[in-house]
């Protein structure tokens, strides 16, 4: 796609070929006085800004340009920012998509005659749910939110990437490697668009000979699809107090491998969720395996972060979970191929901010639209997303100023209308149901009554118990867990599974996770007497560590490992102190995601 303004854009997509047209920045003198602050950034105008490539900001421009196309509107820019270095490669999920919205937005998308057809989908063909204890498994019913019928195992990064090939197709400019870092707002305090990140400083902030300045992106609409705890989303939730009338989210962490399993122990299509060990009963979560593709297996867990315990370990747990003969028997004899982990949200109907804010909103898991119960978010995401580009095409044509500040009120119009609402209202009370005294047993039989009886009619919403940060107890109340040492065959150290994701970054940058005022002393003194290093813990990819010190004042100190980062934002979710700023790295850093 060529170019439709003077400012020397990228050809779009491809990492390759992007480094190789770069747009044009200014660049920096090395002195250790400048300030890259200090120099204006070059500057573009498109139509919409959309930041994140992931299904949600896919499937918006997709129909932003559908109906662009249709109206003759060929020249209406859509632009796609993507962190990744390129479409799918930060994507993570279970995953079993229920097709409502790709048979809306893409007609056809696995027919035969369909040359652009998906074609790593797997029809799901039998669902089973066991409750586990440590040697055995007791088959339990599933609630009807779990019938997969008509839905398909998938890797939801192959099937971002399809979509990325899909929305080149109608016109779209995606644009990988490229962070949305800043919003950018108007005098007015609308927004105005987003600035990228500047490229080529070194660790202390100052420019190297390649140094390029960011980027920026004017908009008249910006949809920020950045996934579960976007960081531009943070922002924005915060300056338009979005969060007024809702409780707080709160998440879970899903850790995953696939595993190439021998023929004789594949059984294409089906599914299995589980519950109970190895989990202790006060923590939400449970387990899953889906067979699909050829001899391969979707294995994980999810943990909900808002668990007491800081000696917990969720990648500790998964380790535990694989040694169950439930899921012994299945991976035995085969191979790990891939890992990876992310931050899922789990406040439903009632963690729902408002989404939309002046000159743009908020789409997909980014504003928290996953069905818990369900275990499904893609097709409530790729709808919202579809429904916001409903209402910015027609917001836009009715107001042609370039400057105007547009609210997309008909947004939220559109998604208490939608199936999103209703899904997400009707399973509202099951997540905080499992904060009773009888824990996970609680949870089961009140989810039980939602499920066949009450069917989320009854005319009370149940409370979420406030933050995961603020969920967190003290050490000292809690014995130790001791973790089996891993076998290297079926359980791994976690240097080697995070090898297993692909993930690089470049170690000459600014730490992308910052603590407050980049004191990691003061962060210790306030983390480690009372947790005694939980972020070691509950991250996934060894970010975090306390090795000792006798130089310090505690004994120990605190280190942070940013190049190993999978970009789960865990830290900046569950840290005690809230004291970790999740930022984004250099565009194309983090992991690489192929099968997961």
């Amino acid at each position: 796609m060529s170019p439709k303004h003077d400012v020397n854009l990228p050809a779009p997509y491809t990492a390759d070929e992007q480094s190789a047209n770069s747009p044009r920045r200014r660049y920096a003198t090395i002195d250790d006085s400048f300030d890259p602050a200090s120099l204006d950034r070059e500057s573009d105008e498109v139509d919409v800004c959309i930041v994140g490539g992931g299904p949600a900001g896919l499937s918006a421009a997709i129909r932003l340009k559908q109906l662009a196309n249709e109206a003759g509107n060929e020249e209406f820019r859509v632009i796609v920012l993507e962190k990744a270095g390129e479409i799918g490669a930060h994507i993570l999920s279970g995953n079993v998509l229920q097709p409502t919205a790709i048979e809306e937005l893409i007609p056809g998308w696995l027919e035969e005659d369909n040359e652009s057809r998906f074609i790593g989908a797997t029809p799901a063909t039998k669902d089973r749910m066991r409750f586990l204890t440590r040697s055995s498994s007791i088959p339990i019913p599933a609630p009807p939110q779990m019938n997969n019928h008509g839905n398909y195992i998938l890797s939801l990064a192959q099937f971002t990437r399809w979509l990325g090939e899909r929305a080149e197709e109608v016109g779209v400019e995606i644009y990988p490697g490229f962070s949305g870092a800043e919003m950018l707002y108007h005098p007015d305090g609308s927004v105005k668009g987003v600035a990228t990140n500047d490229q080529g400083l070194g660790r202390s902030g100052q420019p190297k000979e390649h140094f390029e300045r960011g980027m920026e992106f004017h908009a008249r609409i910006t949809l920020l699809a950045e996934g579960c705890h976007g960081s531009l989303t943070k922002k924005v939730i915060k300056k338009f107090d979005l969060r007024r009338d809702s409780q707080p989210q709160t998440y879970g962490l899903g850790l995953k491998e696939v595993w190439e399993v021998q023929p004789e122990k594949f059984k294409k299509g089906e599914i299995l969720h589980t519950m109970g060990y190895p989990l202790p009963r006060e923590v939400y979560g449970g387990g899953w395996l889906y067979h699909f593709g050829e001899n391969l297996v979707s294995l994980g867990i999810v943990v909900g972060l808002d668990y007491a315990n800081p000696w917990l370990s969720p990648y500790g747990e998964f380790n535990k979970m694989k040694l169950h003969p439930l899921y012994r028997d299945v991976i035995e004899g085969g191979k790990c191929i891939a890992y990876g982990a992310r931050a899922l949200n789990e406040g439903g109907f009632q963690s729902i901010p408002k989404c939309a804010f002046p000159g743009g909103a908020l789409i997909g898991d980014t504003a928290g639209f996953l069905n818990v119960p369900k275990i499904k978010g893609t097709h409530t995401s790729m709808k919202s997303g579809m429904l916001a580009a409903e209402a910015t095409y027609e917001a836009l044509s009715e107001n042609k100023e370039p400057d105007a500040n547009i609210f997309l009120y008909d947004y939220e119009d559109k998604l208490r209308s939608s199936y999103i609402w209703s899904e997400l209202k009707e399973v509202r009370n099951m997540r905080p149901s499992f904060h009773s005294p009888l824990g996970i047993y609680g949870g089961i039989m009140y989810s039980g009554l939602e499920a066949y009886i009450f069917r989320g009619k009854m005319p009370w919403t149940l409370n979420h118990k406030g933050t995961d940060a603020e969920a967190t107890g003290s050490a000292n109340r809690y014995s130790k867990i001791k973790y089996p040492k891993p076998d290297g065959e079926l359980t791994f150290d976690i240097l080697t599974s995070v090898s297993r994701t692909g993930t690089n970054h470049e170690e000459d940058q600014p730490v992308h996770l910052q603590v407050q005022n980049d004191d990691r002393d003061a962060h210790a003194a306030k983390d480690w007497p009372k947790y005694q290093g939980v972020e070691n813990r509950f991250c996934p990819a060894a970010v975090y560590e306390y090795p000792e010190d006798s130089e310090k004042e505690l004994g120990v100190r605190f280190q942070i490992n940013a190049q190993n980062c999978i970009h789960c934002k865990t830290c900046d979710i569950k840290d005690p102190s809230q004291d970790i700023n999740w930022q984004v790295p250099e565009g194309g850093g983090g992991p690489k995601y192929s099968v997961a």
